[in-house]
Order: structure tokens, then C-alpha cells, then sequence
């Protein structure tokens, strides 16, 4: 009698690894072999964490705040964030209506964790980052992807939305702006989408909102419980320090919404993790309440860089790329390519296909679209320094020239 000692879960075992860390993992063998790859496939800032903010947590080291926290964060950084989920986003919370988290993944995570049972549905609009319907997915639940094509501006419509609610919809996950198309949805947007959920009271809303600070040409930003407060009873608002702050590595999420929500999430979160890193939430705190003025700076430099990388990709032969209006990713169409031959005698049958060929033969790494739900694109992180994007943009153009 034999005995399977490797079986896993079988939610586990049909999930999927994120296409991006593959990439990623690709990138560093290369690099191990000597190989110089310009990585455009990393969602993370390049910059520093803000100086004051990094001596925030040296300060915190030094006077003691390295114990274990409450599992739902320390009160006086909860009090932050309720702070500026009042002051930047219109919502009337208190402390006790707040849950820090480590990371936005776990806010994500533990909400979808907490609710999910057997045929609960997700929808999903697609592209979309590539956690959520394998988050889904881990957590019992279906993901229910709706297309949303160059045609809408990569964004969910009413009349989609309306399409895709069925009986057993337990959540709608909106992103904004968006990874991986930079797409964001204006006030008047995100009023039609919620006339339609308002019809709807039995569907949850979650509104990742981690680029919210990264949004080009003086547009506003809004999130959906901002511009119907009668959905806030069924919303969780997410947010962090991440991508606004440069604090990848530090692992702060937080969230408001509904407390019944967030009691369920704390009470996973007890069991999983316990509270996020104490230095980390006293680093964040400085984020939250210091001076605003990195933000601002970055905000400039990606839009320049927006800008940049737009001219450049699309001055290259089989790309199209639409300008984002947010966050720092091209979203590019690689349609022109499909079913050419690289000079290393590689046939591009996919958008996947190019992404490997540019790893390979040009030396540039991008993560293909299908991985996000829509091909045939390319997203292309744009969060280097000018020289590199610059140094990138050459290689993929002589990759593309030399097709046949």
C-alpha cells in the first residue's frame, strides 16, 4: 500500500504561482549567468523610503517599540489611518473603524478569506492584477472575470457589471488606478457603477485603492464609498504605504469598512499572522502624518516617465501603447508581433512567447498580458531611472525591428 505523503490541498494545487515572480525568478537565473537584464517587470517604486520615515523606524527601534502588537494595529497609527481616510478620502471613520494588516495582499486576502464559502462568485474585471482570482480561487470562491477591452479604457461598464451580478456575486473588486493598465475611474464612472450595485444589496465591494496618490495630469482621485456613501455599510476601502511611500518591503496594509467585516478579518488575521511589524507601523505612521511632498516629487517623476516610455513604445514597430493615467505600468499592445519570428528563430504565438523573447534575446524583462486575463499586451513597469527606461526602450525597438 502506497502512501501519497505530497498531497496537498487541492485548492493549493490548482492555484497558480504569479507570473510575475516567474519572471522575476527568470531575471535573477539570468543575472546568476552574468546576463545585464533591465527588469521592467518589478511594481515597486525606486526610490528610497522618505528619510523621515526611515528615521521613524530607527526611532522606534531604539525606544523600545519592538514587541507584538494588537492583532488589528496599534491605536495611535489606527487613528492615523482613520485620520486620513477622513482627510484625503471623504469617509467618516473612526480608529475603531480601521484594520492594519501586513501588506495590502493580506487586507485582500482575510477579507475574501472571512466571507467566501462553495459557490460564492467574485467578479473579477479583467485586466486584472494577477492575485485576485487566484485569492479567490484559494478561498473557495469563483472568479467571475468580465472583459474590459481597450474599448471601454480597460474599465468595467455598468452595463457589464450589471451583466455579471447573478444570485450568488459576493463581491465586486474594483481597482483603481489599475494594475496592470494604469486605467482610473473618474467620479462620474465610478456614480454609474454604483446606481447599478445599489440594485443590488447583496454584493460586497472591494476597492484596492494602493495607487490612489499616483494619478497623472491633475486628475482627482475618488474610491466608490467616497461618491456613494450608501454603499459604505457593504465597502472595504484598502490601502497602505507601499507604492505612495516607496515601502514595499515594510508590508503595511490597512482597510476600513463595515465592522462586523473587519472583526471577522482581525479574528483570521489572530490565527495567521498577528499584528503587522511594530517598527514597520510606527514608520508608516510617520509616512501618514509627515510632510507630502515625496509624494508629490514621484507623482512628477512617473508622469515624466509616462510620458517618455508612451513616445517611445509607440515609435517602435508592433506596439501600441495607450497613455495611463495612473500608476506606473504600460499596458502594451503586442498584436503587431504575433506570428513573427525572432532573429533566434523563436515564433511569437503569444504575448507570453514575446515576453520570454525579450528576456532572452534583448535582455529586457516585462511580464506578458494573458497573465492579467487580456492579450496579446505586454505591461511594462516603468519605475527606473530615465537611462534605463531609455536603455530598455532601444533594445525592445531593435528586438522589434529585427522580426521577420
Amino acid at each position: 500500500m502506497s502512501i501519497d505523503i505530497q498531497r496537498l490541498n487541492q485548492r493549493l494545487a490548482s492555484a497558480q504561482p504569479s507570473a510575475t515572480y516567474r519572471i522575476m525568478d527568470r531575471v535573477a537565473d539570468r543575472r546568476a549567468q552574468g546576463a545585464k537584464i533591465i527588469s521592467l517587470c518589478a511594481g515597486e517604486p525606486d526610490f528610497d523610503t522618505p528619510k523621515h520615515v526611515r528615521e521613524a523606524a530607527i526611532h522606534a527601534i531604539e525606544h523600545g517599540h519592538t514587541r507584538y502588537t494588537q492583532v488589528a494595529g496599534v491605536r495611535s497609527f489606527r487613528e492615523s489611518v482613520a485620520a486620513k481616510f477622513r482627510r484625503e478620502n471623504g469617509l467618516d471613520v473612526s480608529w475603531q473603524d480601521t484594520l492594519v494588516c501586513n501588506g495590502g495582499k493580506q487586507v485582500i486576502y482575510n477579507a475574501l478569506a472571512a466571507t467566501l464559502n462553495e459557490g460564492d462568485q467574485v467578479i473579477v474585471p479583467a485586466p486584472y492584477w494577477v492575485s485576485y482570482p487566484e485569492m479567490v480561487q484559494l478561498c473557495g470562491g469563483e472568479a467571475r472575470i468580465v472583459m474590459c477591452d481597450a474599448g471601454t479604457g480597460f474599465k468595467l461598464t455598468p452595463w457589464a457589471l450589471a451583466a455579471a451580478i447573478t444570485p450568488q456575486t459576493r463581491w465586486l473588486i474594483l481597482n483603481s488606478p489599475s494594475n496592470p493598465t494604469g486605467a482610473v475611474y473618474s467620479e462620474t464612472e465610478l456614480r454609474a457603477l454604483a446606481a447599478v450595485l445599489l440594485d443590488h444589496p447583496h454584493v460586497l465591494i472591494l476597492a484596492d485603492d494602493i495607487y490612489e496618490h499616483l494619478i497623472f495630469d491633475d486628475q482627482a482621485f475618488y474610491t466608490l464609498a467616497q461618491v456613494e456613501p450608501r454603499l459604505a455599510p457593504r465597502t472595504l476601502t484598502m490601502n497602505g504605504v507601499s507604492k505612495a511611500y516607496a515601502m514595499t518591503g515594510w508590508r503595511i496594509g490597512f482597510a476600513t469598512g463595515p465592522r462586523w467585516l473587519l472583526e471577522a478579518m482581525e479574528k483570521l488575521q489572530g490565527q495567521q499572522t498577528s499584528g503587522a511589524s511594530s517598527v514597520s507601523q510606527q514608520a508608516a505612521l510617520a509616512a501618514l502624518e509627515g510632510p507630502k511632498d515625496f509624494i508629490r516629487e514621484s507623482r512628477s517623476a512617473f508622469q515624466a516617465r509616462r510620458d517618455l516610455m508612451v513616445t517611445l513604445l509607440n515609435d517602435t514597430p508592433g506596439l501600441e501603447c495607450v497613455s495611463p493615467a495612473g500608476a506606473f505600468y504600460a499596458f502594451v499592445s503586442c498584436a503587431g508581433l504575433i506570428g513573427r519570428t525572432s532573429p533566434a528563430g523563436r515564433v511569437l504565438h503569444t504575448d507570453e512567447d514575446v515576453a520570454h523573447a525579450l528576456l532572452d534575446e534583448a535582455d529586457v524583462a516585462v511580464v506578458h498580458g494573458s497573465a492579467f486575463g487580456l492579450g496579446p499586451y505586454i505591461r511594462i513597469a516603468y519605475a527606473l531611472d530615465d537611462a534605463s527606461l531609455h536603455q530598455a526602450c532601444e533594445a525592445i525597438r531593435a528586438f522589434c525591428t529585427a522580426l521577420r
